[in-house]
């Protein structure tokens, strides 16, 4: 070989390491988009919380709650439904990804070569199209621009960042594919090196908040009972509703100059005779509840006096729990029924299942 020869072997050399270098940090960062995109995805196919709807992830939740038995847990629940909710999706998206079987590093190695194989593709398409060009002197130039367009749907890689190499004299444009072969397969090797440790702080969007915006849907809670608005749409139109309302005592509410909790729903409490209070002297029967003003108007309450067994089942167990929390005792009005208390753990269950 030359020593101009050499001079040129070492010339495109220097520009395939300085283009990787250029694109390990995208490809980096792509490797864990792709990543976490497919995990979503593998989630909601093979994990049955995540297969449905809203709705059927919110009976999920109800149930790990009565399997963990933790009033502590309830309570985060009922006081901020779509942070625990969030959390819940965390936990087992980091279940899924790290438990014995590693999965994470299996995600991580298929997006990889998912990505480099683009990227060698990308190569050779390029080194394809420019390589016999009699019009055009400036072939590095053009090679670069076919490049970038060729990964634009798969890694960020602007063409303006790579200016100051377009004017490298490269006329062997197949050699130039054979080091940017060898020079990416080094850099697969180097960024392979990092995935059995790595974990899910490694995500700039992780995958357990792709979930939970697949989840998302309006956030507003019911002023009498705190159960959650069911609509889909985070800002929807029309009003708020739900199917099953829950005890006001989940939301505080005590009878009037007593500490007698309200077992009753409020669904049921716009049928009754009895009245609210919006502030120190103005009372609103339940029954023109919407006269009440916002947030009441805003929701539309159906009358229905049936109660999930679910939690009658909850405010037997954690009677003495709701007791001290709310200040209130379950007597008079707020008398614990004894067909409340005879429900169990697995009927509450089971009834949750046939929804």
């Amino acid at each position: 070989m030359s020593s101009i020869s050499c001079q040129g072997a070492t010339s495109i050399t220097m520009f395939a390491i300085f283009l990787c270098d250029k694109i390990a940090p995208a490809l980096h960062q792509a490797i864990y988009e792709r990543a976490a995109l497919t995990i979503a995805r593998d989630i909601r196919v093979k994990l049955p919380d995540f297969s449905g709807n809203r709705s059927s992830l919110e009976v999920c939740i109800l149930k790990y709650l009565a399997e963990k038995e933790n009033f502590e847990y309830f309570q985060a629940y009922l006081n901020f439904p779509g942070d625990f909710m969030k959390s819940y999706i965390e936990k087992r998206v980091e279940t899924y990804c790290l438990d014995k079987n590693w999965r994470l590093e299996k995600f991580l190695d298929d997006s990889l070569t998912h990505l480099y194989e683009n990227i060698l593709s990308a190569v050779f398409q390029s080194t394809k199209i420019v390589k016999d060009r009699r019009d055009r002197n400036d072939k590095i130039s053009l090679w670069l621009d076919e490049f970038c367009k060729a990964l634009s749907e798969v890694l960020i890689l602007p063409r303006s960042n790579l200016r100051s190499i377009e004017h490298q004299e490269i006329k062997d444009i197949d050699f130039l594919k054979n080091v940017m072969t060898e020079v990416l397969a080094s850099l697969k090797d180097s960024l392979k090196e990092e995935f059995p440790d790595a974990d899910m702080c490694m995500f700039k969007k992780h995958p357990h908040a792709i979930l939970a915006e697949q989840f998302s849907g309006c956030c507003n809670q019911c002023p009498f009972c705190g159960a959650v608005c069911t609509n889909t749409m985070p800002h929807h139109d029309g009003d708020h509703q739900l199917v099953f309302h829950r005890p006001q005592v989940l939301a505080g509410y005590r009878w009037y100059k007593t500490d007698n909790l309200v077992i009753d729903i409020c669904s049921s409490s716009i049928v009754s005779s009895n009245s609210f209070r919006i502030d120190e002297n103005t009372w609103i029967p339940y029954k023109k509840y919407l006269d009440a003003g916002l947030p009441y108007s805003s929701w539309l309450i159906l009358p229905d006096t049936s109660m999930q067994a679910y939690w009658k089942w909850f405010v037997s167990h954690f009677r003495t729990d709701l007791e001290n929390l709310h200040r209130g005792k379950f007597r008079g009005k707020g008398e614990i029924p004894a067909s409340w208390q005879r429900i169990t753990k697995q009927e509450a269950l089971d009834e949750l299942t046939k929804l």
